[in-house]
């Protein structure tokens, strides 16, 4: 009485070809054709498929690892005008295109699988609530959390600030530069503003020329706001502050009118 075998079952021949190169640990470039045609051969003869078009594609496979087989044992006649082409490159190429669809196939097996998990619920909202929009008050501009998202830009301009000061030439001597006039600042970020409507609020920054200026802007930035000369939006999350100039004019204002 025989002793009952349970094979592995294999989607085609290329699958069964690249379980036995990982299990031989075998490089793909290099196949060892004797080795892996005859382990083909074992496992073919094992195999009591009934459908016989399944059988078909693994002997058609059977056959091409003969015909493989056959023309690496045969003499290689080598010629100056043609390059010898291995025997083997078809098939590697037809096992690497495999290869590549079945790990694409198996990823998105675990994307459905993920999804099957998922429960989508209709909105139930009442249309008086999809369209209502909540106002926006000018006293609001100045809440922790459009402070936060300006301090952070805020920040990042000041690092890189710091970044282009050269490290060697900055210890050769300091030289003094006139303090920036907040004053001025303001008409200059007013005049910007009346020129250009809408701008981007990291750009007004990087265009400053040292920590000072960049400090001095962004001070002017935070009155303008709090006079409503300005109003600042973001369309995104983690996207750039974008600042709208609403004035129509530009306004002197002194030192000592800045809180």
């Amino acid at each position: 009485m025989g002793i009952p075998v349970k094979l592995e079952v294999f989607e085609g021949p290329l699958d069964l070809l690249l379980h036995l190169i990982d299990k031989n640990k075998i490089n793909i470039y290099d196949i060892p054709i004797a080795l892996i045609t005859e382990q083909y051969m074992e496992y073919i003869n094992a195999m009591q498929e009934q459908d016989l078009d399944i059988m078909s594609e693994f002997l058609v496979m059977a056959a091409t690892l003969l015909r493989i087989k056959s023309k690496m044992l045969l003499p290689i006649e080598e010629t100056e005008e043609e390059e010898v082409l291995d025997p083997r490159q078809e098939l590697v190429e037809r096992l690497l295109e495999y290869k590549m669809y079945k790990y694409a196939s198996l990823e998105l097996r675990d994307r459905q699988l993920d999804a099957d998990r998922l429960i989508f619920k209709k909105s139930t909202l009442p249309p008086e609530l999809l369209n209502y929009k909540e106002e926006v008050h000018p006293e609001e501009l100045l809440s922790d959390l459009t402070l936060a998202k300006l301090n952070t830009i805020f920040q990042s301009v000041i690092k890189k600030q710091s970044e282009k000061i050269d490290p060697v030439r900055s210890k050769f001597g300091k030289i003094e530069k006139e303090d920036v006039n907040l004053p001025k600042k303001m008409r200059y970020v007013q005049e910007y503003g009346l020129s250009h409507k809408r701008f981007s609020f990291r750009r007004l920054l990087e265009a400053q020329h040292d920590k000072m200026e960049v400090v001095v802007t962004f001070l002017c930035i935070l009155e303008l706001m709090k006079l409503g000369r300005i109003r600042t939006m973001q369309e995104e999350i983690f996207d750039d502050i974008q600042i709208e100039y609403l004035a129509e004019d530009i306004i002197d204002i002194d030192e000592s009118q800045i809180a």
